[in-house]
């Protein structure tokens, strides 16, 4: 029984850890809503982050999985694309494939947590 306890306890942290690891995003209509201002960049190198959209939120990370939820209660950050890239918090480019988005910047990073 001992046993039992202790792996629920496990996997209860396991739970824990994985969600506080994860990025779920929802975009606000107002800057002021926003806990990071966002500009997406027309390439690659000019980006802080490389940004893949996951199709479910256990894929999201904050190394640029994004997962985009209904609700803005859902999410851990709320961003707000600027129409400039001089108004951002944080410039990010999207790529096409999971294995290609990462941190250009990670001096950025804590923006994320």
């Amino acid at each position: 029984m001992k046993k039992l306890i202790n792996l629920f306890g496990a996997l209860t942290l396991l739970f824990i850890a994985q969600g506080a690891f994860a990025q779920t995003v929802y975009e606000v209509s107002y800057e002021s809503q926003a806990d990071i201002k966002v500009y997406v960049v027309d390439y690659e190198s000019q980006a802080d982050l490389k940004v893949y959209k996951v199709d479910y939120e256990s894929q999201a990370d904050e190394d640029g999985l994004w997962y985009y939820v209904d609700y803005e209660s859902q999410a851990d950050k709320t961003v707000y694309f600027v129409d400039y890239e001089s108004q951002a918090d944080l410039k990010i480019y999207y790529v096409d494939y999971e294995s290609q988005a990462g941190w250009n910047n990670s001096g950025k990073r804590h923006l994320l947590h």
